[in-house]
């Protein structure tokens, strides 16, 4: 097996990627503190093919040139907004049929692969690296969603978090849906 170089992958251009049909899922980003989380955030939703990120609160966006560091130039393909509360855009995606998905530990937990068909399209709320999710986006949240872990810590990093569970839900909408 050889290793490929970066220049050998075959890679969409910024104008064909943002033609490509997104996976119906929307990440709401609350209160995201690190400017290189969100960076690495949109890296990921732009590896994940996802539709969109909802920046909500003290969430930077893509205005602070410091995102580029983790970003990579994702800021700008991949399609994102602003909306000063985090509950205002669960309920907005609720009403757009969007099942409300909270990246938290909490004491009804659900795994990635247990989603079911019915919960496609999907938003996944995501918080603050200390203090998670506000409690009232889990009380707007439809499922909770686990990560298992199963050393002595019982968290991620948030950008870390978010990239295994987008990843995974991916991977489920696409087994759900049979595409390759």
């Amino acid at each position: 097996m050889r290793k490929l170089r970066h220049n050998e992958i075959e890679r969409l251009s910024p104008d064909a990627f943002r033609d490509l049909p997104k996976h119906p899922i929307k990440a709401v980003i609350e209160d995201v503190r690190s400017i290189h989380n969100v960076g690495s955030m949109f890296r990921t939703a732009d590896a994940a093919a996802i539709e969109q990120l909802i920046l909500c609160g003290i969430t930077g966006t893509p205005e602070n040139r410091m995102i580029h560091k983790t970003a990579l130039g994702a800021e700008e393909t991949v399609n994102w907004t602003h909306q000063g509360s985090s509950v205002d855009a669960i309920r907005i995606l609720r009403e757009s049929g969007y099942c409300i998905a909270a990246l938290e530990i909490t004491d009804t937990p659900t795994r990635v692969s247990d989603l079911a068909i019915a919960q496609f399209p999907l938003a996944l709320i995501v918080g603050n690296e200390v203090g998670g999710l506000k409690h009232e986006s889990i009380a707007e949240a439809d499922v909770a969603i686990e990560i298992p872990q199963y050393g002595t810590k019982q968290s991620f990093n948030v950008a870390v978090a978010f990239g295994i569970a987008i990843m995974g839900i991916v991977d489920r909408y696409r087994e759900l849906h049979s595409v390759a």
